[in-house]
């Protein structure tokens, strides 16, 4: 046993506050070290112990304890120490700043570490600190795009709430393609993966063309309806269309979301949501898309001046909404994905 401490008085706000620095995970550990120091002074922990505890040595324990009776808390930072002078003041690391942020080098779209250190002269390990401490990243960029609509807020509202909770008695697709997709093939039978080696396949292949790949995707469950079509083409979406048509129960109504691309569109450059004369009877009365119509997400009926409709949050369909159709208050049997990737129970006889 060491010998016993010398007093150290710690008022109760005081150990408040040691205690909030000795239990953070944030704080330096040196820090958080030191108000353990002073709190088991308090307690009447002998150095020996202490140092035994915290891993220092006893003559740090007595300089601590030390400043804490004549600065307190602010004794527990430790003082500055000199060091060697900086090499570049304020005005040169503003002016490399300025440098990087209004201008451009004459033979690169961008500066890097290294040409902002041949240009200024500063040491390229010197220039990277200063770009990691200011937050600097010239090689970065990212794309945005503000709409014009002025109803974008309201569509966004109307799509974000078919997502968060879509309605009962309906369905809600998520419509997208993938084009160009190659179909190839390997020149030899790939060897599986076992135990000790990985998959192996030729590096060399045969070439079959491209596919397009047309896929919606329902966001109640995660189920995909898919279909590939030889070309990207806004005939072969609207066959898409007719073949998740199909799939669907008649009874069941259904939310068509998708992007504003070219291949959604009519020949005349109408959007299919605008235009529902582009698309043959179908044998689902309740198909409605929604589309991308200068930058927005609209629906067909958003131009007849039909405000869009929001499902709020823990909405139920029941007689007291009057927002939703009387369509969706009937009792409709859940929707279930059979191994070929077909909807039942299916409520008509359409071959698929």
């Amino acid at each position: 046993m060491g010998r016993p401490n010398t007093v150290v008085v710690v008022s109760a706000a005081e150990a408040e506050q040691l205690g909030a620095i000795a239990r953070s995970r944030s704080l330096p550990h040196s820090l958080v070290r030191r108000a353990r120091i002073v709190l088991m002074s308090a307690e009447g922990v002998s150095n020996q112990r202490i140092a035994e505890r915290c891993g220092v040595s006893v003559p740090t324990i007595s300089h601590w304890r030390r400043s804490w009776r004549e600065r307190g808390v602010a004794g527990l930072h430790g003082e500055l120490r000199p060091g060697r002078p900086r090499s570049y003041d304020d005005e040169q690391v503003a002016a490399l700043m300025r440098k990087v942020l209004h201008g451009r080098p004459p033979n690169a779209t961008h500066w890097s570490v290294r040409s902002v250190a041949q240009d200024t002269g500063i040491s390229k390990s010197t220039v990277a600190r200063y770009f990691a401490l200011f937050g600097l990243q010239p090689h970065r960029s990212k794309s945005f795009k503000l709409s014009t609509d002025p109803f974008f807020v309201e569509k966004v509202r109307d799509v974000v709430g078919l997502y968060l909770n879509p309605p009962d008695k309906a369905l809600v697709l998520c419509v997208d393609e993938k084009s160009q997709v190659q179909a190839l093939e390997r020149t030899q039978p790939v060897l599986p993966i076992g135990l000790g080696y990985v998959e192996r396949v030729t590096h060399d292949y045969y070439r079959h063309g491209t596919t397009t790949l047309f896929a919606a995707l329902n966001v109640l469950d995660g189920s995909v309806i898919a279909q590939c079509k030889p070309r990207h083409r806004h005939q072969e979406f609207i066959g898409f269309l007719n073949y998740l048509d199909r799939q669907v129960p008649a009874d069941l109504e259904v939310h068509l979301i998708a992007d504003n691309y070219a291949t959604h569109k009519t020949s005349q450059g109408q959007s299919l949501a605008r235009a529902p004369s582009a698309l043959p009877p179908p044998p689902h009365p309740h198909l409605r898309q929604l589309a991308q119509s200068g930058g927005a997400l609209v629906r067909a009926h958003h131009s007849a001046g039909d405000p869009p409709r929001l499902v709020p949050l823990g909405a139920r369909t029941g007689p007291q909404n009057r927002r939703l159709r009387h369509s969706l208050q009937h009792f409709q049997p859940p929707l279930h994905l059979d191994r070929h990737g077909r909807f039942y129970p299916r409520q008509d006889s359409t071959p698929l």
